[in-house]
């Protein structure tokens, strides 16, 4: 991985993340026990560019096996699905695959923006996980959770941040023994310790919340807190200089 601070730092593949993670550990001792509960958590990526936009729209505010079935018929019914495809796309027919008329505007906007090119998605993974963020809310129908996780599963955004995922707000409130879940605002402050590789702790806390919901975590759960405030977390070892809408918990 690249040793530029002044770069963005990517996970692009398992090693990426691996060393990301103990990274992660390394600089705050309280990640210690998330870490051995769950081991390295797997990488997880979804298609770039157009498409890989458009699926975590349509996946939106719908239960997974709806947002697949959905997502089958657009991809069966627009080969290749890219920009220009859904641009000109009937919004009948649009609607006929499932698709609600906020989402059919959504991404018929989206289309347009980056035919026009005024939209660079590829560009925006080289971009600071903050200004990238901003650029996909700006567009209509993107909010703060799908921005963020099209930064972090398609463009591999090693500092992509959802705070509004429940998973992560729901973990984060366990590893750390917090007295109830934080907001979107408390895990945007939480996070600030665990940049620039915010992405690899959501893949932690993502682990980590699977293996809370299971019978065996809640028989006997594993410690979970290392003695210290987050002041001693912030005195650890320095992380390696290199390269927000309330969602559904992603599973």
């Amino acid at each position: 991985m690249a040793m530029l601070a002044a770069m963005v730092l990517h996970l692009h593949t398992q090693e990426d993340l691996d060393a990301a993670i103990h990274a992660l550990v390394a600089r705050d001792r309280r990640l210690e026990p998330v870490l051995a509960a769950t081991g390295l958590p797997k990488l997880r990526r979804r298609e770039p560019g157009f498409a890989g936009l458009a699926s975590t729209v349509c996946g939106q505010q719908l239960s997974t096996s709806a947002a697949a079935a959905i997502w089958a018929r657009l991809s069966a019914a627009y080969v290749p699905l890219d920009a220009d495809a859904i641009r000109r796309a009937r919004a009948d027919k649009l609607g006929r695959l499932g698709l609600s008329s906020a989402k059919i505007k959504s991404l018929k906007f989206i289309a347009g923006e980056i035919c026009s090119g005024r939209l660079d998605l590829d560009q925006l993974g080289d971009s600071p996980a903050e200004d990238a963020h901003a650029a996909l809310t700006a567009l209509h129908g993107i909010g703060p959770w799908t921005a963020d996780i099209y930064l972090l599963f398609c463009l591999g955004h090693g500092d992509a941040w959802p705070t509004g995922d429940l998973a992560i707000q729901e973990a984060i409130r366990l590893a750390l023994a917090l007295p109830s879940r934080p907001s979107a605002k408390d895990t945007l402050v939480h996070g600030e310790l665990w940049r620039p590789w915010r992405g690899a702790a959501a893949h932690l806390f993502w682990a980590y919340y699977r293996v809370a919901r299971s019978a065996a975590f809640e028989a006997a759960p594993p410690a979970r807190v290392i003695a210290g405030d987050l002041a001693e977390a912030k005195a650890g070892a320095a992380l390696p200089a290199q390269r927000r809408r309330v969602r559904r918990p992603v599973s």
